[in-house]
């Protein structure tokens, strides 16, 4: 595990040197407003970076500084929260984890929420980006490597439930690059994918342009005027998506596919929670010139800007900034984010530490 060096709760201006840190250490620094803003939203955070193979829950302790728990998944990726229960995919597992705390108590004196691993279903590496739980409690997640969407299977690496009209066949060759879905009233509704490439790794020469959303209900594409698309998101009648190669979070009316850009995100974006209107979203530093030929890079370079790695709480009426966290160090990249309404300081037990042998809880006669 890669240690943490944190300045939490304190003013740090972005773009500060940040203290000479040891080797594979890397510094979280946090605006001055973030714990505010954690608290007076009654939320706490899970985040993950499949770099380093770590989950991230952060919430606001009321001494004014921000707690940051974090523990080792091996390629951390989709992250889901239901009241009481966290969804993880992984390198080869979905995970599970369970509140164990009753109502009143306490973990530690100071987390509300101690979430433990209680499943792990091995589905091989399925490239997992994205995971959500319908009205019914059916897991579903975005099955990347064989350009589908599928579900957990009691026999089976997994059950496919939908894929796009134009992949012909499910074959482990990451098509299209599927890798976001948004659910709305208990059902998948949409999904985001790079290209329409029915080729094996076809979608790695189309970055830059043709990124699709798709209505999963009538196999409609909205708009194929996307790039690096990720993370759509049902609010009311619009939707909202990461257009990542272009550094923006853009609003898309679903009927006409019509796009508008909300805020411009200083790094490559992937995940996306939103929250009481605001979008918390991850972004990440390029990684061996990733960026070259998206607009993203052109933008970064016209802003005089330094990509980032953290994240950023945007207002989407207004496209502000409002909070950040910034990562410096050996962790350079994020993926997805999670909302934990009603949470405000949670931690987690990881599956290989000496904790979670006597971590054990049971139900009284």
């Amino acid at each position: 595990m890669a240690a943490i060096q944190t300045t939490t709760g304190r003013a740090s201006a972005p773009g500060a040197e940040a203290a000479t840190l040891a080797p594979g250490a890397t510094n979280i620094a946090v605006s001055r407003g973030f714990n505010a803003w954690l608290r007076t939203h009654r939320v706490s955070l899970a985040f993950t970076s499949y770099q380093t193979g770590q989950l991230f829950l952060v919430g606001a302790h009321a001494n004014g500084t921000v707690s940051f728990n974090q523990q080792s998944f091996s390629r951390a990726m989709g992250v889901c929260w239901r009241p009481g229960r966290l969804y993880l995919g992984s390198l080869s597992q979905l995970w599970r984890l369970e509140n164990m705390l009753r109502p009143g108590e306490l973990g530690n004196k100071a987390f509300d929420a101690v979430l433990v691993p209680r499943n792990a279903q091995t589905i091989g590496d399925l490239d997992i980006h994205e995971v959500g739980a319908d009205r019914d409690g059916r897991v579903i997640f975005v099955n990347t490597k064989y350009s589908c969407l599928a579900t957990l299977d009691l026999t089976h690496s997994f059950r496919p439930i939908w894929k796009p009209a134009f992949i012909s066949k499910l074959a482990p060759e990451d098509r299209c690059h599927l890798n976001g879905m948004a659910m709305a009233d208990g059902e998948v509704r949409y999904v985001t994918a790079v290209s329409r490439s029915d080729v094996l790794s076809g979608w790695r020469e189309r970055r830059h342009e043709g990124g699709v959303l798709i209505d999963v209900r009538d196999d409609r594409i909205v708009t194929d005027q996307l790039s690096m698309p990720h993370s759509p998101r049902v609010v009311g009648e619009q939707v909202y998506v990461l257009d990542s190669g272009r550094g923006q979070i853009v609003r898309i009316d679903p009927a006409s596919g019509e796009k508008t850009d909300i805020a411009f995100c200083p790094g490559f974006l992937r995940g996306m929670a939103i929250h009481h209107g605001h979008a918390i979203v991850t972004l990440s530093k390029p990684r061996d010139g990733t960026f070259k030929g998206l607009l993203l890079d052109g933008e970064l370079k016209k802003r005089d800007a330094e990509a980032w790695c953290g994240l950023m709480v945007v207002n989407l009426a207004t496209g502000h900034i409002v909070e950040w966290v910034r990562l410096e160090g050996h962790i350079t990249e994020l993926f997805d984010v999670a909302a934990m309404p009603g949470v405000a300081c949670p931690m987690s037990v990881g599956p290989q530490t000496e904790e979670i042998r006597s971590t054990i809880t049971f139900d009284q006669l």
